[in-house]
């Protein structure tokens, strides 16, 4: 009997489903282990918004330091699947890598690289929106950032109700919580969020937790290796860019 239990509750502590823990909205439900059904039978539809740069920096953690190949659909379906939601639509935000006025080879590899993803990508359906790459030179380095990528998707997050009026349910993939105001814009217009976020408490960690975005949004949920491991690509190759 004992061991039974110990079972039960390493499969529990597999997947944490998360509430907020002060909610705007008494009647939202709480994460269920059990999967009673909810009010997401009847509002099937779901859109997926994948902030880019969070998901692939979480792959490479979680496959110890080299990027787990996964299928952006699959992962996105099977997310939408576990909130019994049907995903409409995906949306994929990016930047393509830095080109100087002069292209080195270097430039050139990843550039094609990136374009031969991105129209894999578009082929399969996903909605992809690309801001750009800045090079900065810091203390004698070259460092790249992202540029215009969160206002993008924060746009397409504020078109929800008017594009897609019968989504009442939206998957957001982020840690970022610049995103706080349009995602409680989003609540007063009757537009839940499920957040797939990552966060260790630990210190000195690349991954810390934002109350401020958990507080926002109506469930959480903490990306494990699984979800990875469960969109790889029919060839199985795990860790590879």
């Amino acid at each position: 009997m004992r061991n039974k239990i110990k079972i039960k509750r390493g499969i529990e502590e597999q997947r944490k489903i998360y509430k907020v823990e002060i909610a705007k909205n008494s009647s939202i439900l709480p994460g269920d282990l059990q999967g009673s059904p909810d009010e997401s039978l009847i509002l099937k539809d779901t859109l997926v918004f994948i902030d880019e740069a969070f998901l692939e920096k979480l792959s490479k953690h979680l496959g110890k330091g080299r990027y787990i190949k996964f299928d952006k659909v699959l992962f996105a379906k099977n997310l939408a699947k576990n909130q019994k939601l049907d995903c409409k639509d995906i949306f994929y935000y990016t930047a393509p890598p830095f080109q100087s006025d002069n292209p080195t080879k270097e430039e050139e590899k990843r550039r094609y690289g990136y374009d031969k993803f991105i129209n894999n990508l578009k082929e399969k359906g996903i909605i992809v929106r690309e801001g750009r790459c800045q090079r900065l030179k810091i203390d004698g380095a070259f460092i790249f950032k992202q540029k215009a990528v969160d206002v993008l998707l924060a746009m397409d997050l504020t078109n929800v109700p008017i594009k897609y009026p019968n989504v009442k349910k939206i998957i957001l993939i982020s840690s970022d919580s610049d995103f706080v105001p349009v995602l409680e814009n989003l609540m007063t217009n009757g537009v839940k969020t499920i957040l797939y976020t990552y966060y260790e408490k630990t210190r000195n960690t690349p991954f810390s937790r934002s109350n401020h975005l958990i507080k926002s949004v109506n469930k959480y949920v903490l990306l494990n290796e699984n979800d990875f491991l469960n969109a790889l690509f029919k060839n199985g190759r795990k860790n590879e860019k």
